[in-house]
């Protein structure tokens, strides 16, 4: 009887335990959570959230430059920064300083949103990032100097450096390392963000070319090379550019991302998909999924909050027939349907 009642016992235990790992649901899919149309005319490149202030900034270009300033839990429209024809913008969270890569580059307060100054930089100001390693805000450049840094405290230029090649993107490792995807080369760039001087450059050796986005996992310290020809995803050790492992993406990618608390990489694509990659093991990955989005939804940014990745697109007409082939594995298309410039949220 007593063995009868330490077995009775025992089962009682491990019932909560059965029972969940019985109910426990899967992994529940990445979806489009819902699409906002915001219209307005001009043209669009980067998409960035500021998930401190709840904030989403968005550079149209064309005959009404601005930033427009969107709340990120929302989407509904905040405000605007008028007469600024940028590419992207990125705030830093210590200053509350924004910046943008309009030429001059336009800072401001992140809180209030009042203009605080605009700061002169050579080159043709396109991709931006903002390094908490020393408080720097880098704007790229496809011409040169192909990279100028900027004190986020105050809008001071710190420097430049000249990559002789074309940037697309740019990551920090937190620790005085920067890395850059050089478009034109297929190569990875690594800068010394206290020398501003570059001291090394990956290959893609032939796994990935023109790259155009660019993410990384600082725990494991792995980059996430995305590349548009061919259309695949290169990981690296960011240490020796030693190549990890290379993975099938969507066609004409124009931006990614990492997910620290999830170990998921998120490419932006063209063509209207969204590839999700899973960091298994820092050696082993794989296509977790393949998320349709919209045609032109290239480029991305992560709400670190939520997890959930927002995306920008619009409606175009068809290219003209016979339209010559754009250059860097970009998509031809015809002029911009009126008011059908949209924002779109997918998360879990």
């Amino acid at each position: 009887m007593r063995q009868f009642l330490l077995a009775s016992a025992v089962v009682l235990a491990l019932l909560p335990s059965m029972v969940v790992a019985q109910t426990e649901p899967t992994a529940v899919p990445y979806r489009v959570l819902r699409v906002v149309k915001v219209g307005g005319a001009g043209g669009f490149d980067y998409v960035y959230a500021d998930s401190n202030n709840r904030r989403l900034y968005i550079a149209r270009s064309g005959a009404s430059p601005r930033i427009s300033v969107f709340n990120l839990d929302t989407l509904a429209p905040v405000a605007e920064l008028a007469g600024f024809s940028a590419h992207g913008a990125v705030v830093d969270p210590k200053s509350n300083h924004g910046f943008a890569t309009s030429k001059p580059v336009v800072m401001w307060n992140a809180k209030t949103l009042a203009t605080i100054k605009t700061i002169n930089v050579d080159g043709d100001p396109d991709g931006i990032m903002f390094d908490p390693f020393n408080q720097r805000v880098y704007v790229l450049s496809h011409s040169a100097p192909n990279m100028t840094a900027i004190n986020a405290s105050d809008g001071s230029v710190a420097g430049t450096i000249d990559l002789d090649a074309a940037p697309e993107q740019t990551v920090s490792d937190g620790k005085g390392h920067l890395y850059v995807d050089l478009e034109n080369k297929d190569q990875i760039a690594v800068v010394d963000a206290k020398t501003l001087s570059v001291t090394a450059r990956y290959d893609l050796g032939g796994k990935g070319g023109t790259p155009a986005g660019l993410a990384f996992d600082p725990k494991n310290r792995i980059l996430f090379v995305a590349c548009r020809n061919p259309a695949t995803m290169v990981m690296l050790n960011a240490d020796t550019g030693q190549i990890l492992d290379t993975l099938p993406i969507g066609v004409a990618v124009d931006g990614a991302a990492f997910n620290p608390r999830t170990k998921e990489t998120f490419s932006s694509q063209a063509d209207g998909t969204l590839t999700v990659i899973k960091e298994n093991s820092p050696s082993t990955f794989t296509v977790e999924q393949t998320v349709q989005t919209q045609s032109s939804a290239k480029t991305l940014t992560l709400d670190s909050k939520t997890g959930h990745i927002l995306l920008i697109a619009a409606e175009f007409e068809p290219a003209p027939a016979g339209a010559a082939p754009l250059s860097n594995g970009r998509v031809a298309r015809g002029p911009m349907v009126p008011d059908s410039f949209a924002i779109l949220e997918v998360g879990r």
